[in-house]
């Protein structure tokens, strides 16, 4: 009995089509941008030669990652501290 809602529910799931992103149009830099993002999952563009790290850069880039904890994070942002945007 249990077997048959599971599986009466599992099909209802799948025949909705709210979990899927519906297609529609799209700008050329985002299919650009997919097309590169499809190559780089299939390893179509991977490098053939075998990218390693040192054991002093990981642990370099560790202790990096692990003082990035100690800064403090200021209550506000000062806008003109942050310097400014103009268009020209």
């Amino acid at each position: 009995m249990n077997t048959k809602r599971l599986l009466i529910v599992s099909m209802a799931c799948l025949s909705t089509t709210a979990w899927a992103i519906e297609p529609g149009p799209s700008s050329v830099p985002q299919q650009g941008t997919e097309q590169w993002l499809q190559l780089q999952i299939r390893g179509v563009v991977a490098s053939p030669k075998l990218q390693t790290v040192s054991s002093t850069e990981r642990d370099l880039a560790m202790q990096r990652w692990l003082d990035s904890f100690t800064y403090k994070i200021p209550e506000r942002y000062e806008q003109k501290a942050s310097g400014s945007m103009s268009s020209k």
